[in-house]
């Protein structure tokens, strides 16, 4: 759960600016609908609603008077009180369109009606809830007045009958003999009809003193200030809401159609490779640059070291590190994976199978590791040398030997050879460990090839360059050969050797002076050493004495100038250059016509003597 959540805050922190914008998108929107669409406003009357004699509750209702509110509510709105309303407000709009502007509400446990009316003005707003009001009382008084008349005449009615029936009785009375059965009959009638007539009489006042009181207006409409609708900030939160869930949506669509690695965590999660060990800025160098083994990227390839040997079998040897994208990450990791091996004291053969994808990054190796780029493994492939002859011991690990890619323009369609096959059997028996530096899978066919011939392989994967497409397929390669993928290693993007020290060398040598003797060094022997891999110059601060004969490197951070230097005969100049970790690196020019001769490259061991 913890590892999805950091993929999906990743990928809001690597994408946030199309999150944000998409918001500020949708912010925006929701403020121009609230400028386009018509503004409305809204005036609200509340009325009290007061029972009369026709009025009677219906079972079920909201309120337990005698007032049924529901029915009172949808009177507000028929056709009756719209067509008062339409004149009192004297316009020209029909009953039914005035009656779709109304609503009413009825507060709980009250005879309150709030007739609420809705018009573009804040006039009409006003006038409108009014106007539907008084026409609602008026229906209602109205309806009762008419109710309360019927009853009046059908009272009168009755009482002119009675009248009559009693004067007949009186005639028939006034007839009849004394103590007769028919006078005592007739006087009874006469009785009970006096007695309906009295009280219908006593009705038909009542009705006829009756005041019709339907209800009255407790808080009438007031023009309102601001409109009901568009709300401005519903509207814009509705637009930012949205916004962010396009926001949301755009970014994991580009991180699913980009495709390109940019954590660690998607190495692991999404390309399901383990990931041996990972390097952040701080940490990564220039891809020129061997770590120091005791800096914070020395100690990673340390503990990287100490995991690829708890990995292997008994009886493995050859590591082949690929990488998942074009570029110098698998130079980087087979180099320092390479010169931690070394520094362990066991036998290690750096074997470089990497061509350089530009003039710029041509000859890597030889720059990282202070060798000569050649002669190199496609020298030794075409037959044109031996294999100590190819092979070179690092000034500054003697146990550690290289073999440099060679001459690039030779090197093709040779890494599939039977030679090459014959080259590891051989180091096999003579190192104790072989690291070969391959190109990427996705570049060339050689990674595949060199990974059939190694114990084990390891992909180094150049975050923001390597892709999980390319990645899946390099782990599918390695597979498909039945070579074991340890790990990858991951590294941020690394950062360009600058053109202008590319190709510097450390010593310049100058015509010797006429007459003197030189000795013209073979191409394969000539040595390139970086400015930034040479072996340290100690010069005293308060002696300028010259030092020993053959010093070449490094000098003290006080020699800030360039000063002349006795070499044994020969003369130099120092010019100092400040390095990657804060000294001053010693540029030396032989001036003197001494025979500057090449180290031997076929030494018994197979690398460079220490007469440089």
């Amino acid at each position: 759960m913890s590892a999805d959540l950091s993929h999906y805050l990743g990928v809001f922190r690597r994408h946030w600016w199309v999150v944000l914008a998409a918001t500020g998108l949708g912010i925006g929107a929701g403020a121009g609908v609230t400028a386009v669409l018509p503004k409305v406003y809204e005036a609200n009357t509340s009325v009290l609603v007061q029972p009369v004699d026709q009025d009677t509750n219906a079972q079920g209702g909201r309120t337990k008077g005698t007032i049924n509110l529901d029915t009172e509510a949808q009177l507000v709105g028929s056709g009756a009180v719209a067509a008062k309303a339409a004149e009192l407000l004297r316009t020209s709009d029909s009953p039914l369109d005035l009656a779709r502007s109304v609503s009413v509400e009825v507060p709980a446990n009250t005879t309150v009606l709030v007739i609420r009316y809705e018009a573009d003005t804040p006039k009409g707003a006003q006038a409108g809830s009014h106007a539907f009001a008084e026409a609602y009382l008026r229906n209602r008084q109205e309806t009762a007045r008419s109710g309360l008349d019927q009853q009046i005449k059908s009272l009168a009615a009755k009482i002119k009958q009675l009248t009559d029936g009693i004067s007949m009785l009186n005639s028939k009375l006034a007839a009849s003999k004394p103590g007769s059965s028919q006078r005592s009959n007739l006087e009874s009638l006469r009785g009970n009809s006096q007695s309906q007539l009295n009280n219908l009489t006593a009705r038909l006042n009542e009705l006829t003193t009756t005041t019709v009181g339907a209800g009255n207006i407790i808080s009438d409409a007031r023009e309102p200030d601001e409109p009901s609708s568009p709300d401005g900030m519903l509207t814009m939160g509705t637009g930012a809401m949205i916004g962010l869930l396009l926001g949301l949506a755009l970014a994991f669509l580009r991180e699913r159609v980009d495709g390109r690695l940019r954590t660690a965590a998607d190495v692991r999660d999404r390309a399901r490779v383990p990931v041996l060990a990972a390097l952040d800025e701080r940490t990564t160098p220039h891809f020129d640059d061997v770590l120091q083994p005791y800096g914070p990227g020395g100690r990673v390839f340390n503990r990287l070291r100490n995991e690829v040997l708890a990995s292997l079998r008994p009886g493995d040897q050859v590591i082949v590190v690929t990488g998942a994208s074009r570029g110098s990450a698998s130079t980087l990791v087979a180099a320092n994976l390479a010169a931690a091996l070394a520094r362990t004291g066991s036998d290690v053969v750096l074997v470089g199978a990497h061509l350089p994808d530009s003039v710029v990054e041509a000859a890597p190796l030889a720059r990282m590791l202070g060798v000569s780029a050649i002669p190199g493994l496609s020298d030794l492939l075409a037959g044109r040398i031996t294999l100590a002859r190819a092979m070179q011991r690092t000034p500054r690990i003697p146990s550690l030997r290289v073999i440099t890619t060679g001459g690039a323009a030779t090197a093709a369609g040779l890494m599939q050879s039977q030679r090459l096959r014959d080259t590891l059997e051989t180091l096999r028996r003579q190192a104790g460990y072989v690291v070969i530096e391959a190109p990427s899978t996705n570049s060339s066919a050689d990674a595949q090839s060199l990974a059939s011939l190694a114990d084990a392989a390891i992909l180094a994967v150049e975050l923001r360059r390597a892709r999980r497409a390319a990645l899946l397929d390099a782990a599918e390669q390695l597979h498909r050969v039945g070579t074991p993928l340890l790990g990858a290693v991951v590294l941020p993007r690394l950062a360009a050797l600058r053109s202008d020290e590319a190709n510097m060398p450390v010593v310049t040598l100058t015509p010797p002076s006429p007459g003197a003797e030189r000795t013209q060094p073979r191409p394969d022997e000539t040595m390139v050493l970086d400015t930034e891999k040479t072996q340290q110059l100690r010069l005293p601060t308060g002696n300028p004495a010259a030092p020993a004969p053959g010093a070449i490197g490094k000098v003290a951070p006080s020699a800030t100038r360039e000063r002349p230097v006795d070499l044994g005969g020969t003369s130099a100049a120092i010019r100092p250059r400040l390095g990657t970790d804060h000294e001053a690196t010693a540029i030396i020019d032989l001036k003197s016509g001494a025979s500057a001769t090449a180290p031997d490259a076929d030494s018994a061991d197979g690398a460079p003597s220490d007469d440089r």
